[in-house]
């Protein structure tokens, strides 16, 4: 029998072997995407670059690698990149995925500038599908077609034979129904304007067929319901559109519990490929759906349910904003609030007893100073890390901007609510009210974290424009020149990272989304230029080449 060896000389021998098995053979690693011209967000929000991507088998991020950094030589497989420019996945903050797969299978008017050009769409529509008997789209927008007044039903009542037709505004907070629909629904005269809603009415009271905020319910209840396998498709078609811009993970804000099971069904089957957070539409779902608190993350990380969707105001198209004066062009008017402040406080401390996060649609000044003032109450009893989230926080009273940072609330905004309302909120709003309208630097200036969206299908869900809208205060024709209130335009690095990082943190998932770090999963873009170095019209103008989730190529640019 030997010597035996002392605990000194048993350490000494454990280094020198892993020493020496370290210099036999090399790291080992499942995949290396190699020659990028890489770009992330560091963990103090800084611009990192990189050179090479290693990839684990579990689809994570093993390391970053710059040009003189030894490569693993057993690999599963090598991209070449040949200098593409790598990007973390672009992270949507905010989205209706079902909304965005049903409108682009159904009547698109997002394109249409005129009555007549809607118009003309609709007859077409309804000529070429005799099947189902009720047509369904939207996409109308009054105020880019200069119409000077809502649309009605008699503007579309010989289009389509008699058949029942129910048209979305742009915004989704109004409904443009024919005299079929509402007769289906029992619209009359004598019906009378909900709670947190309105009915458009001519000078007789008679119903114009424009529902606005909770009066959409009225005709909404008459809508046949969509097969299975239709909403089945509404979700691949959604799937297909995100993972084209470049959108690899995404809120959404207002699940219903059929959305939930269309998603499940999907991840049964192997079929979810975009990672997306829910947040459900209202307490009933969130409940029946979530119970307890937040579900863990499905389907290898592409499913959760995290919190609650509410809505404390409508949007400034329809005028259903909540302003604490009244509208420039409709001086009778302040918008509509959609809860008491009993209401809004109880159903957000439901929610937040329970763990859940509380996300708030809240535009206008009135509805954002009524939220903050809700989440001043409700931080007393519920501490700690609870993001609060105010969605679109569009018209801030300046006086209010300093109120996100005290509770670390959450800016969930959208640059191209900016290029596409500017006209419509001077508007609306009058110059003098504008300091505090979509004011980007304004929340980074007050320690807001800042997250990005679109607000799909209201606007293309494609990030590219909107980047270059954060920096340039500009639409795609370079209006206004210099920029649209240019003091609240941003650098590219802090749109970059509400596209990302800040997107993650505000859906609590900045341990594995967000950035390229190490133990994040791989989700990752291949694009056809740099838009770190390029102007903002390439910028506007950028696709992806190849989009990556967990490790896997999961679409190819045709």
């Amino acid at each position: 029998m030997g010597p035996r060896l002392r605990g000194d000389d048993v350490w000494g021998w454990g280094a020198l072997l892993a020493a020496v098995l370290s210099l036999a053979s090399p790291a080992l690693a499942d995949g290396l995407i190699d020659n990028a011209n890489g770009y992330t967000i560091g963990a103090k929000g800084e611009l990192i670059r990189f050179n090479g991507l290693v990839i684990d088998d579990y689809g994570k991020v093993a390391k970053l690698l710059d040009r003189t950094d030894k490569r693993p030589e057993k690999l599963d497989f090598k991209l070449d990149a040949k200098g593409r420019t790598l990007i973390p996945g672009l992270i949507d903050a905010h989205g209706h995925v079902m909304e965005l797969g049903a409108v682009a299978l159904s009547l698109d008017l997002s394109g249409t500038n005129s009555l007549a050009e809607a118009q003309a769409l609709l007859a077409r529509y309804a000529r070429e599908r005799p099947t189902p008997v009720w047509i369904g789209g939207g996409g109308w927008n009054q105020e880019r077609w200069k119409l000077g007044r809502y649309p009605t039903a008699s503007d579309i009542d010989s289009l389509t034979a008699g058949r029942p037709v129910v048209l979305s505004r742009i915004d989704g907070h109004a409904v443009l129904a024919n005299s079929a629909a509402m007769a289906a629904a029992g619209i009359t005269t004598k019906t009378k304007d909900p709670a947190g809603g309105r009915i458009e009415r001519d000078a007789k009271g008679n119903p114009t067929g424009v529902f606005i905020d909770a009066a959409q319910t009225l005709i909404r209840a008459a809508v046949p319901p969509s097969l299975p396998r239709d909403r089945d498709a509404q979700l691949a078609k959604a799937q297909e559109i995100l993972l084209g811009f470049g959108i690899t993970a995404t809120d959404d804000m207002g699940t219903s519990v059929d959305d939930w099971q269309v998603m499940r069904r999907a991840g049964d089957a192997g079929r979810l490929r975009v990672r997306i957070t829910a947040y459900a539409r209202g307490l009933e779902p969130l409940l029946s759906i979530a119970g307890t608190g937040p579900t863990p993350w499905l389907y290898d990380g592409h499913l959760r349910m995290i919190g609650m969707k509410l809505y404390a105001d409508g949007a400034l198209g329809s005028r259903g904003a909540w302003l604490k004066a009244p509208y420039a062009d409709a001086p009778g008017q302040r918008g509509l609030q959609f809860l008491d402040d009993a209401k809004l406080r109880n159903l957000m401390s439901r929610a937040a007893m329970d763990g859940f996060q509380v996300a708030v649609h809240a535009i206008g000044d009135a509805a954002n100073a009524q939220l903050m003032d809700a989440i001043d109450e409700l931080s007393d009893t519920y501490k700690g890390d609870r993001r609060w989230r105010i969605e679109h926080a569009q018209i801030i009273d300046p006086a209010d901007l300093p109120r996100f940072a005290k509770h670390g609330i959450v800016a969930s905004m959208q640059p191209v609510h900016q290029t596409s309302d500017r006209l419509m909120a001077e508007a609306r709003l009058g110059p003098q009210r504008l300091a505090g309208a979509y004011a980007w630097k304004s929340m980074l200036d007050n320690k807001a974290p800042l997250a990005f969206g679109s607000d799909y299908p209201v606007e293309s869900p494609n990030p590219f424009p909107a980047l270059a809208a954060a920096i340039s205060r500009e639409d795609a024709a370079g209006q206004p020149a210099g920029g649209w209130m240019p003091a609240q335009k941003i650098d590219l690095t802090q749109a970059f990272r509400a596209f990302t990082a800040t997107a993650a943190y505000a859906g609590f998932a900045e341990d594995r989304i967000g950035s390229l770090t190490p133990g994040h999963m791989a989700d990752f873009l291949l694009l056809d230029r740099d838009i770190f170095t390029a102007g903002t019209a390439d910028i506007r103008a950028a696709r992806p080449e190849e989009t990556w989730i967990g490790g896997k190529r999961v679409w190819v640019a045709k």
